[in-house]
């Protein structure tokens, strides 16, 4: 991934050493840089700091499909940037935490672009697509430095509706649980794969909520 590659070239210009003190979780991320031969830049992500702007839109309507940049109905009604943040949060750490050890230590900056989870009318009928985005920065955890530019991810995915979501719940398979366990799986990919993480085709819902 152009990103990745970018991230690796400015650390080794960096002269950034192999060898972090701090084991906290991490997973080798397959880079190249440039001019060498291929060879796996590992990170270890000492802090996950994510960020959900006020300037992000909540919606409290129960429609299929409302506007906004926030739906959320899970929680009592309440902050909505504060409860998405401690999903987001929880998600990413759940993730970082399943990674092997790795020796380029970096902070990771998440901020959160939208967090579409479904509303009542849509959850216990038709179903939909949980839109979660965020773009997400690597830097220097010393300086503060970023590598790279900062990287959209899109991780959007299916969402349960009608007797399907009904049955989730109960056996406890909340939309929380679900999106927590998503964005594991997507922080994962995001930073072991080439590609990075790529969003499956979520039809018109999904073309709906790209950015």
């Amino acid at each position: 991934m152009k990103t990745f590659r970018l991230i690796a070239a400015l650390m080794l210009g960096l002269g950034v050493s192999a060898c972090g003190s701090v084991e906290t979780a991490t997973r080798n991320a397959p880079l190249e840089a440039p001019e060498l031969a291929p060879s796996p830049v590992s990170f270890n992500v000492q802090a996950v700091r994510v960020s959900v702007p006020k300037s992000l839109k909540v919606s409290e309507a129960n429609r299929y499909y409302p506007g906004g940049d926030i739906v959320w109905r899970e929680d009592p009604v309440g902050d909505r940037h504060a409860q998405v943040k401690a999903i987001v949060e929880a998600g990413i750490n759940k993730g970082v935490a399943a990674m092997e050890p790795g020796a380029v230590p970096v902070v990771m900056d998440i901020e959160v672009t939208r967090f579409h989870a479904l509303t009542e009318k849509a959850r216990y009928t038709i179903g939909g697509v949980h839109a979660i985005q965020f773009k997400m920065q690597l830097r220097n955890p010393d300086t503060g430095q970023a590598y790279g530019e900062p990287h959209f991810v899109k991780a959007d995915f299916k969402a349960f509706g009608g007797a399907a979501a009904i049955e989730a719940e109960r056996d406890g398979v909340t939309q929380k649980y679900r999106i927590t366990n998503h964005l594991a799986k997507v922080i994962h990919t995001q930073l072991t794969s080439p590609e990075g993480y790529k969003a499956a085709n979520n039809g018109i819902i999904g073309a709906i909520n790209q950015l």
